[in-house]
């Protein structure tokens, strides 16, 4: 049997394995996408979570090869595909070795890697070679008790990386990084569904926080107890502690449930539509554009989702002002284009900032696909978000005044 490619480390508390939660980050590109697809996980055992994961996201025209991890019996691996019934065991092949499987649309490391760089890199190497034209390659490797493995995998998340989450509710905490070596059509994204984020953090079935309200909630705390600690008797410390409940509140990040119309162009965030015009932009191409304003108050939802379904094929940032961003002169404010190509055309979504917003997150790297409604990033308090669309080729169903909904509200539709 050979040698899993993902190298394990084996300390007192035994093997660093990847939780229910790091699994499904791992297998988020297999799940996402809606069409057949052949996936490869690589270093599976019975008990994986990550071949739980990559089972459970299986479509009915899907197939999924497995090679076991180094030591684990691929008969042991078979009984427990057949156990799994009819439905998953027509689906899911076990090989013995990686030189067996074919071809993948997306390849999936089941062990975390924890050796050295040059093993994590020849291990990639390895596993490049099984993804098919644009497919993706998923990895991981812990934020600690590696021995340069995890900063080889950050240089690959660089140079290849279509997207890397932190998922921090794993023991101990891990990074996942998606690779895509060879490019992927623009109209692969039409066939997929918005990514799983580890970045929200679920407080209920349909309520999540984006992980900077938990990091801003914990910094508001935190300060409240060293007020409290320097000065026992005052009642500052109520200040600080108060405000951790509405800075977090800030950052929610509700479950949306986006139009499944192929025609529609949805709100790319919540908010009161500004504008509805029809305008030039050189800096977008040639032609006319229609451009759909939205500002978001600071009791709207921020996190920003894509309008379409697109290949992101440039970003840049526009210095300017920070003007209150309900003033028509706050389209000179600083703000961040991500330009996507999709089948109707260029779609571009600026983030703009405002009088109180002055940080711009944005989460989709060049070469990245988005869904219709994925999140892709977020602005920090009062803001404003345009979406561009060529004007050709849509028709605006919103107007000036109306309260929208990101991820759910159709503000175009295509013609």
């Amino acid at each position: 049997m050979t040698q899993s490619p993902a190298v394990r480390v084996t300390g007192p508390a035994g093997a660093v394995r990847a939780g229910e939660r790091a699994a499904r980050t791992l297998v988020s590109e297999f799940a996402r996408r809606n069409d057949a697809k052949a996936g490869l996980l690589v270093g599976a055992t019975p008990e994986s979570a990550v071949l739980a994961a990559a089972i459970e996201a299986l479509l009915p025209g899907d197939r999924l090869t497995v090679v076991p991890a180094e030591g684990a019996s691929a008969a042991a691996l078979r009984a427990h595909v057949t156990a799994q019934g009819r439905w998953v065991d027509d689906r899911v092949r076990v090989v013995d070795t990686l030189a067996e499987a074919d071809a993948a649309a997306v390849v999936v490391a089941a062990e975390l890697f924890t050796g050295t760089a040059e093993e994590a890199r020849t291990a990639v190497d390895g596993l490049a070679k099984y993804l098919a034209e644009g497919g993706v390659l998923s990895v991981a490797a812990p934020l600690f008790r590696t021995d340069g493995a995890g900063a080889e995998l950050d240089r690959q998340g660089v140079l290849h990386g279509v997207r890397t989450d932190l998922v921090l509710r794993n023991s101990p905490p891990v990074r996942v990084h998606h690779l895509r070596f060879t490019p992927a059509p623009a109209a692969l994204a039409a066939s997929l569904s918005p990514a799983y984020r580890p970045s929200s953090v679920p407080l209920t079935r349909s309520m999540h926080i984006d992980s900077n309200g938990v990091a801003a909630a914990g910094i508001t705390l935190g300060l409240a107890a060293l007020v409290r600690a320097a000065r026992p008797k005052s009642k500052l410390w109520l200040l600080p502690a108060l405000a951790a409940a509405p800075v977090a509140a800030f950052f929610r990040d509700p479950e949306r449930d986006v139009p499944e119309d192929p025609s529609a162009v949805v709100a790319s965030a919540d908010g009161q539509v500004l504008s509805v015009q029809r305008l030039h932009d050189e800096r977008f191409g040639d032609g006319e554009w229609l451009r759909i304003a939205v500002f978001l108050s600071v009791l709207d939802v921020h996190v920003n989702r894509s309008p379409v379904a697109g290949k992101v094929v440039d970003y840049f940032v526009a210095d300017g002002g920070f003007v209150n961003a309900m003033k028509p002169d706050a389209e000179h404010n600083v703000a961040a284009y991500t330009v996507l190509d999709t089948d109707h055309g260029t779609v571009v979504v600026a983030q703009r900032t405002g009088l109180i917003a002055r940080r711009i997150v944005q989460r989709a790297p060049v070469g990245a696909l988005l869904a219709r409604g994925e999140r892709f990033g977020l602005i920090r308090f009062g803001s404003r978000t345009d979406v561009y669309l060529p004007a050709d080729a849509a028709e605006p169903l919103v107007g000036p005044g109306d309260k929208v909904v990101g991820g759910s509200t159709v503000i175009a539709r295509w013609s």
